[in-house]
């Protein structure tokens, strides 16, 4: 397979940029098995961002099942995981122990509790991000020590993102699929008959039990021997995971020795009792297809690494190790959940693929009725039941009245609990999760199956202990959504409800606080009439990003007003409030651009308080940042000066007044940000300034996520008619 993959490096027959969406994938897969034989992985995956640049979806691994990341099948962007923080921060991530892994993402190492080395790494071009490129070491030292370096890595992802942009750049976007896929790698050599036959005696010949099974867990082979001792039939554990098809290896820790085998790709041993008393030793060798397994009995006394087995059964369904790892990443990440959307989508991500389930509905009681706040998966019918129903309608006070969540496994069961309930196309079992908190409702958790479901004793108490979880998540949610109305409605007082209307002048203005969880912040702007032809434009930051930096916006920006109003030069206005701040000595500093414009003489003059440098766009679509000479912050010395600066505008010209949270890109020097904010708006079409800003808003998300606030004011002399 290395052979292969090296030689591929220079493909002459790669698709096409625009080729079939299955030729795509197929040269997305290439790529990646490339990247997993280039740097010396066991095992890689590719996570592409969704459409609307705000999560990471796992698309294609290779080397273990996508099961086995089933936390990280969605990850939001603003996540702490490392596949979501290696694209947020533009960089390499190694992580050589698990230690490491657990101090710095316990989310994270809690879903996937292995000892492995990883490496997260962003798939870029440019300054674009497509995703996060993720490998997989066998040991905790390979990575670092006889790994193949970051330079290895980035190759890796340098090829990834330039076929991600040509394709993008072709209309034709490699977008993440609704479930990942897990690639097969071919056998490393062609087993004729009669060679496979000798191997099979070969095996039979020996005195201990020997069987393979696929990274999935599925036995492909087992001698008559290793049958035996397990107490089964090859015709019955073949194709059968043993974990559930051996009544004694039900306890997840059966599968969990085979995890940590897949994962870190390295040998496992450990004992097991099998009923009445018997002891087997297990080993297990892993590689790029599979798990060699020998057992053999062993003396009870050497049981240091025993798995505990029993003799009953569970009832119902017994819980996958999967789903007991994607609980415990539920419980971890709605920790972290801040709105109610937020809330939502944790809640579906984590559920539905842990419990295999096909539809969920989240409901938040509001006036003493339940109102639907999300729903995913194939069939919403079950919002029919509850959506707009009062806590006292017969449904509701059968669900809330106990405070325990009703299960039924069958929609029998549901017809006898509530008459009039609908039959629901494709939906056969469903468990109704009330969320209470503090002894008061707050919501409704709907869990529906696309098959009957016999609901297992453990099964009803993690369903029931997530709810509480979820309650908790959901009414911190509510206070959250409630204190960012609060804050906007402010934001927006503070700002101006809209722009001065000046004949031969078309202007725009954004503001975005960067801020998670205060959706305030101290970026300000403004355009104040000053007569029929002359205007002054102010731009400016106030130091820190909560509100006490909005309140000395909101004292700053009216000043500014005052001193424009008066028709005062940008000078005279810079160190006025200069003044003023030092006086009122509030421990923080304001960066400011000011820009009085004359429209009848098609000039600028400009000044700037160690604000960031505007930009000009000429009529002839050329742009260039203007050099304005930097005076001191407002706030440090009363007795700065404040350069001024004149430029022409003429018609046609756009000017671009911008906070630094527009431009700062992790690892990318001001400048060059700068450089490239002025070549982004020579780029872009002419256009009202309305659009034009939200292009180049949206264009500075989408090539990177952005902590700062962002304030933007677009200035544009219209051509005389």
């Amino acid at each position: 397979m290395r052979a292969m993959a090296d030689g591929a490096a220079q493909p002459s027959g790669s698709p096409a940029p625009g080729a079939s969406g299955a030729a795509r994938r197929a040269e997305l897969d290439r790529l990646l098995d490339l990247a997993v034989c280039d740097t010396g992985a066991h095992a890689g995956a590719v996570f592409l961002l969704a459409p609307d640049g705000q999560a990471l979806r796992l698309e294609v691994i290779t080397g273990m099942p996508a099961e086995y990341l089933a936390p990280w099948l969605g990850v939001g962007l603003a996540s702490r995981d490392p596949v979501a923080v290696a694209v947020r921060e533009r960089r390499l991530l190694w992580l050589s122990e698990h230690q490491e892994l657990a101090r710095r993402y316990p989310r994270t190492a809690i879903a996937l509790p292995y000892h492995f080395a990883v490496a997260a790494a962003p798939i870029l071009s440019g300054t674009t991000a497509w995703g996060t490129l993720l490998l997989f070491w066998p040991c905790c030292d390979t990575a670092e020590l006889a790994g193949p370096g970051p330079e290895r890595v980035g190759l890796a992802c340098r090829r990834l993102g330039r076929f991600l942009r040509d394709a993008a750049e072709a209309g034709r976007p490699v977008t993440p699929g609704t479930l990942p896929r897990t690639l097969s790698r071919p056998p490393t050599r062609e087993w004729d008959p009669a060679e496979a036959l000798a191997a099979a005696d070969f095996a039979e010949r020996l005195p201990e039990g020997n069987c393979s099974l696929d990274l999935e867990g599925r036995i492909t082979y087992l001698s008559a021997t290793a049958a035996d001792l397990l107490g089964g039939s090859i015709r019955d554990l073949l194709g059968k995971h043993p974990w559930q098809a051996l009544p004694w290896s039900t306890d997840p820790a059966f599968e969990d020795r085979f995890r940590a085998a897949v994962v870190s790709r390295q040998p496992v041993s450990f004992t097991a009792m099998i009923p009445p008393n018997r002891w087997l030793a297990f080993e297990l060798y892993p590689d790029a297809f599979g798990v060699s397994t020998r057992i053999s009995p062993t003396d009870p006394d050497h049981t240091s690494s025993a798995v505990p087995a029993g003799t009953r059964t569970p009832r119902g369904e017994p819980i996958p190790l999967g789903q007991l790892y994607q609980v415990l990443h539920l419980a971890a990440t709605l920790s972290e959940a801040a709105g109610v959307g937020d809330v939502v989508d944790l809640v579906a991500d984590e559920m539905l693929p842990a419990f295999h389930a096909r539809t969920l509905a989240l409901f938040s009681v509001e006036d003493g009725m339940l109102r639907l706040i999300g729903c995913r998966g194939y069939n919403p019918q079950p919002l029919e039941l509850f959506d707009g129903a009062t806590l006292t309608s017969p449904a509701a006070v059968g669900t809330f009245a106990a405070g325990v969540p009703n299960f039924f496994a069958t929609f029998e069961e549901m017809v006898r609990a509530y008459p009039l309930a609908p039959r629901q196309d494709g939906l056969h079992a469903w468990a109704y999760l009330p969320l209470i908190t503090s002894g008061r409702p707050v919501g409704l958790c709907v869990v529906a199956f696309d098959q009957p479901h016999p609901f297992s004793g453990n099964q009803r108490t993690i369903l029931t202990a997530l709810a509480g979880l979820v309650a908790q998540a959901l009414d911190r949610a509510r206070l959250y959504d409630t204190a960012q109305e609060l804050a906007q409605t402010l934001q927006a007082a503070m700002l101006p409800d809209s722009l001065a209307d000046l004949p031969g002048l078309d202007t725009a203005a954004r503001y975005l606080p960067g801020v998670r969880g205060m959706e305030i912040g101290g970026d300000f702007y403004d355009l104040v009439r000053v007569d029929d032809t002359t205007a002054a434009a102010v731009i400016g930051d106030v130091q820190g990003h909560n509100a006490t930096a909005a309140a000395l916006m909101g004292r700053a920006r009216p000043a500014m007003r005052t001193h424009a109003a008066t028709g005062a030069t940008p000078a005279q206005a810079l160190e006025l409030a200069n003044r003023q701040l030092v006086d009122l000595d509030p421990g923080r500093f304001i960066s400011c651009l000011y820009a009085k414009l004359d429209l009848a003489r098609c000039r600028a003059v400009l000044a700037t308080a160690g604000h960031p440098p505007p930009i000009l766009r000429h009529p002839d679509g050329h742009a260039e940042v203007l050099h304005v000479p930097p005076g001191l912050l407002l706030g440090i010395d009363p007795d700065a000066d404040y350069p001024t600066t004149e430029i022409p505008l003429e018609p046609g010209t756009v000017l671009a007044l911008y906070t630094d949270g527009l431009i700062e890109t992790p690892g990318v020097d001001l400048e060059d940000a700068m450089a490239g904010l002025a070549t982004q708006l020579a780029r872009t079409p002419l256009q009202p300034m309305d659009q034009l800003a939200t292009h180049l808003i949206d264009h500075a998300r989408q090539t990177a996520p952005r902590t700062d606030d962002i304030a933007l004011l677009l200035l544009r002399l219209v051509p005389a008619r």
